[in-house]
Order: structure tokens, then C-alpha cells, then sequence
């Protein structure tokens, strides 16, 4: 069903394509004493749409129920169904929430750390300086005693980067028996100096209680022998 204001609409198309007011009143069957008629509700609705801008962007997660009771406090009496009708004038809108991502319970999760220098971590940082410049940061930390072992930072950083830094704390720290670093967000690990066929023959998947990581899905290289 058509609403008046867009049958007025359709009038006013109709005259400027050659028809007279007549002729496109009795098409389109609308009265020709409606065609200057001038709505009052939008100003009527002005005021209360402008505080309801208002206290939705000072109470983003609210709807328009909660928001319609604010409105009341301040003077604005109205039903539930103007307020959700100023609402969509409005264009507010609760933000979307994200579904919680969940592992899969077939899927092997990762083992926590059972002692010092048992499981490397590492994963990339970005950042970026007042000119606009990007960093990209590069951070290993032991999982057991927190320890954060390097952060290297530079604009680029390639895997021959990586395995130096790893290198250099192996020479330093020993050779952990694992490393672990998030799949989705860096390439795989890289192989220690020395042991780049073994490591990748040895890769493994370990197992860790439900509810520690759970945005960590982690690929796993042995780097046992590469000391």
C-alpha cells in the first residue's frame, strides 16, 4: 500500500512529464486539496530526536527501550512505538556483536608450559611513528617465567631476521624444545641454524587444557638439535 506523501510524489512526477494536476490527481486517486499539505510531525519529532542523539551516543549499547525511559526523565512522554519509529529516522542502530570465536573440540590445542625454557613464544607487533612510518616488532617471550627474551624492531622483517634473533638467543639462553607462534597472524616457525629439514620432519601439534588459549592456535617446531 502506497502512503499519501508518496502518491504526492507521484503527482508531482506526473505534472512535470506534461499531465495537469487534474488529470494526475484523478490517475493516481489522490485529492487535490492533499497535494499542499505540509506534515507537522517532523517538527513535532525534532526536539525528541535530537536528545535521543544524544543520550545514544552517550549510552552507545542501549536500545531504543532504554533509551525511550531517558527520554521520559527529560520531558519527551511517548510510546513505544514512536520511540522505535524515531529510532529508524534517527538511523541508530545497536552495534553488531561479534560471535565469539570457539575451538573446536577435535581440534588439538596447545600445551601450556611445564617449566623455564621448555616453550618459546613469539608473534609480530605492528606500530607505526607520529610520521606515519610503520614498525613492525618482532617478540619472543618464554612462556613459563614471562620473560620477554628480544623485541627487535625494524620497518621489515623477513625470516632471515627471525632466525638470527633466534639464533643469537639460543646462543645465549639454549635451545628451547619448542617454539610456538600464532598460525593466523605469522608464517610458520621458522627453523633454528642448522636444522632447517629436521625441524619441519619433527613439527608436532601439542595439547593444551580447554580454556587457556583459545585464540591460539599454534604450529609447533621442534628445535631440540639446532644448538
Amino acid at each position: 500500500m502506497v502512503s499519501a506523501p508518496v502518491r504526492r510524489q507521484q503527482v508531482e512526477y506526473a505534472r512535470r512529464r506534461g499531465l495537469s494536476c487534474r488529470r494526475g490527481c484523478a490517475l493516481l486517486s489522490v485529492a487535490r486539496s492533499s497535494l499542499h499539505y505540509v506534515s507537522k510531525r517532523a517538527a513535532a519529532d525534532g526536539p525528541a530526536l535530537h536528545v535521543m542523539r544524544e543520550l545514544a551516543a552517550q549510552y552507545p549499547r542501549y536500545g531504543y527501550r532504554r533509551i525511550r525511559i531517558f527520554l521520559r526523565r527529560r520531558g519527551h512522554v511517548m510510546s513505544t512505538d514512536r520511540a522505535y519509529r524515531l529510532w529508524r529516522v534517527a538511523g541508530l542502530q545497536l552495534p553488531r556483536k561479534r560471535p565469539r570465536r570457539r575451538v573446536a573440540a577435535s581440534r588439538p590445542r596447545p600445551l601450556p608450559a611445564s617449566g623455564a625454557n621448555q616453550v618459546w613464544a613469539y608473534d609480530f607487533v605492528f606500530d607505526a611513528c607520529a610520521n606515519g612510518e610503520k614498525l613492525k616488532c618482532l617478540t619472543i617471550v618464554d612462556e613459563w617465567t614471562h620473560e620477554a627474551l628480544a623485541i627487535d624492531v625494524a620497518g621489515s622483517i623477513r625470516s632471515p631476521r627471525v632466525i638470527e634473533v633466534l639464533s643469537r638467543l639460543i646462543s645465549v639462553h639454549g635451545a628451547p624444545r619448542f617454539l610456538r607462534s600464532d598460525a593466523r597472524s605469522s608464517s610458520p616457525p621458522p627453523s633454528c641454524a642448522g636444522s632447517t629439514k629436521r625441524a619441519s620432519r619433527r613439527r608436532t601439534s601439542l595439547l593444551a587444557s580447554p580454556g587457556r588459549t583459545d585464540r591460539t592456535r599454534a604450529s609447533t617446531a621442534d628445535c631440540a638439535t639446532s644448538v
